[in-house]
C-alpha cells in the first residue's frame, strides 16, 4: 500500500508541483486548500503524514497542528511544516506546537520526500509494536515490563505511560502541555509542573547504578528520549 500524504497548501501551482514529485516518489496524495478542509480530510482519509503550510485561509497551520495534537485519533500523526517563515523563533514555535519537522521555501523536492519518508518510518516503528527499544532500555507493552540491560526497572503507572509515549516518538521534543494531554488525558486538571516530578521519578528509576541518561531536557521546550547515539552520559 502506498504511503498517504495530505498536502495542505493554498498555492495551487505549488500543490501541482508537490503532487507530481510525491506521486513520482510512490506516495498517494490528497489535497486541502484551507484549514477547515484539512481537518476534514485528516478525519476522513486517514493520511500517514501531513505536509502543512503555515499560512492558510480559515484556520492557520499552527492551529491545525494544535488541534491534531489534542485529538486522540490524530495525536501521533506525523506533521511536517512547509513555510516561507525561516526565522529561528518561527521554527521553534512550529516545533513547540507539535510539528515533527520543518522545511522552508524554497526547498529541494528530493529532500522533502526523504524527510516525509523518514517521518513515516519513525511513526510506524512504534505503532502497534509490542516492544519498544532505545539504547539498552526495553519496554514490553504486552507484559507491562521495563528492563535496562538485564535489570528490571520498576515504574509506577504514570511513569510507564510517560516512558512509553516518549519512546514511541524517539528524538521528538514534547512540551509539558503535550505530555499532559498524551499521558494524563485532555480532561485531567493537572499542573504542567507535575510532568517535571514524574520525569525526575522516571530518571531515578532508569539511571539507577549510574546508567547514562536517555531522557533529554530541552530548556523552555520540554523533554525527549534520545536515539542511542545521542544519549547523554549521566
Amino acid at each position: 500500500m502506498k504511503p498517504r500524504v495530505l498536502v495542505v497548501e493554498d498555492e495551487r501551482a505549488l500543490v501541482t508541483m508537490l503532487r507530481y514529485n510525491l506521486e513520482k516518489a510512490g506516495f498517494a496524495v490528497a489535497e486541502a486548500f484551507d484549514g477547515e478542509e484539512a481537518l476534514l480530510r485528516v478525519a476522513e482519509w486517514k493520511p500517514d503524514v501531513v505536509l502543512l503550510d503555515w499560512m492558510l485561509p480559515l484556520v492557520s497551520g499552527l492551529e491545525i497542528c494544535r488541534r491534531l495534537r489534542r485529538s486522540r485519533e490524530a495525536r501521533a500523526l506525523p506533521i511536517l511544516f512547509l513555510t516561507a517563515r525561516s526565522e529561528e523563533m518561527d521554527r521553534v514555535r512550529g516545533l513547540d506546537t507539535g510539528a515533527d519537522d520543518y522545511v522552508t521555501k524554497p526547498f529541494s523536492p528530493s529532500e522533502l520526500v526523504a524527510r516525509l519518508k523518514a517521518l513515516i518510518r519513525r511513526s510506524q516503528s512504534g505503532a502497534g509494536a509490542d516492544r519498544l527499544l532505545c539504547a539498552d532500555v526495553a519496554i514490553d507493552l504486552a507484559q507491562h515490563r521495563v528492563t535496562r540491560g538485564h535489570r528490571r526497572v520498576h515504574l509506577g503507572p504514570t511513569e510507564f505511560r510517560l516512558l512509553s509515549h516518549l519512546m514511541r516518538h524517539k528524538g521528538r521534543v514534547f512540551s509539558r502541555e503535550q505530555l499532559l494531554d498524551a499521558v494524563w488525558g485532555d480532561d485531567c486538571e493537572v499542573e504542567a509542573r507535575t510532568v517535571d516530578v514524574h520525569i525526575r521519578r522516571l530518571r531515578k528509576a532508569l539511571n539507577e547504578g549510574g546508567a547514562s541518561d536517555i531522557v533529554r531536557t530541552v530548556r523552555s521546550a520540554g523533554y525527549a528520549i534520545d536515539e542511542p547515539e545521542r544519549a547523554i552520559p549521566g
